[in-house]
């Protein structure tokens, strides 16, 4: 019987031994599941913010593709409107000498203060002519009844319409085809103002005189596409004509963009050189309007007339927020983000913007996310194809 026999089982050092490398492989599983799924939420956000960013961008774009189509004669475009919607829509307002107003145009910009996010609003009609059509032949002192210079033709029931001064001086007016005049009428006239339908359900709203105003044809109602985009914590929305509904609610439309900013990119060539008949040209950009004709008011209606492109930015964010280490900042984005800054066209200084990042109500610092940023140029091509070009 052997006196020394060795017992079967583990030793102590054995055991712990065991233990220790039993850690080390938890603590390097730990580590790479950690790091998969850092990579793979930056992945994630990387394609939620690629897909949000590329929708808003694309929405915005097309509007500013038709923008001014049908308000690109010179007589319209830029004119202080009176404009009344029975649902809610508002046209947008700017200032034009220091003093309020709210010019139908292809565009106009309504700038965010300290890098927030802009407001831009886009008009067009749908009218097959897109160009004034009659003439007033008496005055307009009040009331439902346009006494026109000929027949009706072009004009239907519910067509929108704009009257304006030929000479550009004093307002123009919104309204809607109520009733016209037989086709062999000694008088033609145009009937206004009728409760079954949503603008200017009254009179004009101001005086015109006869012989030296034009009525314009906007098109059907259904297809008015005045658009008012914007960012609202975090969510870009459409205020719309055409959506159908309350014109006064804004719609989501993508959400976790941060940002919208746009400059008009303006016609700077002296009178004499400016022929827009052979192409628009840039010659700088900015958010807010610039004496872009040189007749001494800003925002006047000939420097909406200058307007040959918007220069649009989008920036969208990731849906989660990264985490940032113990007791340490979050770095994510680590400096705000700066927009156009880039020479467009060539030889046109540029007009850098830093934005402001920050979603008004989210306590998560806006550093933990990530961004992307789009940016585009859409020529106004409707103003090159004005009425006298």
């Amino acid at each position: 019987m052997l006196a020394n026999k060795r017992v079967a089982g583990f030793s102590l050092v054995e055991l712990m031994v065991s233990i220790v490398i039993g850690l080390l492989a938890v603590m390097f599983a730990t580590r790479i599941m950690t790091d998969s799924e850092n990579t793979k939420r930056g992945a994630l956000g990387g394609s939620d913010s690629m897909q949000n960013g590329m929708m808003a961008m694309f929405s915005i774009s097309a509007d500013a593709e038709q923008a001014g189509f049908g308000l690109n004669d010179p007589i319209l475009s830029g004119c202080d409107t009176i404009f009344k919607d029975s649902k809610g829509y508002q046209l947008a307002t700017t200032k034009r000498g220091g003093v309020d107003v709210t010019p139908l145009a292809s565009a106009v910009i309504e700038p965010g203060v300290d890098g927030k996010p802009d407001r831009l609003t886009m008009y067009a009609g749908s009218a097959p002519g897109g160009t004034g059509t009659m003439r007033l032949e008496g005055n307009y002192i009040g009331g439902t009844q346009l006494a026109v210079d000929r027949a009706p033709y072009g004009f239907a029931l519910g067509d929108v319409i704009v009257v304006a001064p030929e000479n550009g001086e004093g307002k123009c007016a919104l309204a809607q085809v109520a009733g016209l005049s037989d086709p062999s009428a000694d008088e033609p006239s145009v009937a206004i103002g009728s409760t079954a339908y949503r603008f200017n359900t009254g009179a004009l709203g101001r005086n015109f005189e006869g012989s030296a105003s034009r009525v314009f044809n906007l098109g059907r109602e259904s297809s008015l596409s005045f658009h008012t985009w914007s960012v609202q914590d975090g969510v870009l929305r459409l205020r719309a004509t055409n959506l159908g509904g309350d014109g006064g609610a804004a719609h989501a439309v993508a959400d976790n963009i941060v940002s919208l900013k746009a400059q008009y990119g303006f016609d700077t060539r002296t009178e004499a050189d400016f022929e827009p008949e052979q192409g628009m040209q840039v010659g700088e950009w900015s958010a807010e309007m610039i004496d872009a004709d040189g007749d001494g008011v800003t925002g006047g209606p000939g420097d909406y007339q200058r307007l040959a492109a918007l220069r649009i930015a989008v920036v969208a964010r990731a849906k989660t927020p990264e985490r940032a280490a113990a007791g340490a900042a979050c770095t994510a984005q680590p400096e705000a983000m700066k927009v156009f800054g880039s020479e467009q066209p060539h030889g046109v200084e540029a007009s850098e913007v830093t934005l402001d990042l920050a979603v008004e109500g989210d306590s998560v610092d806006w550093r933990c996310y990530r961004y992307r940023a789009f940016e585009t140029i859409v020529p106004l091509r409707n103003m090159g194809w004005r009425p006298t070009a």
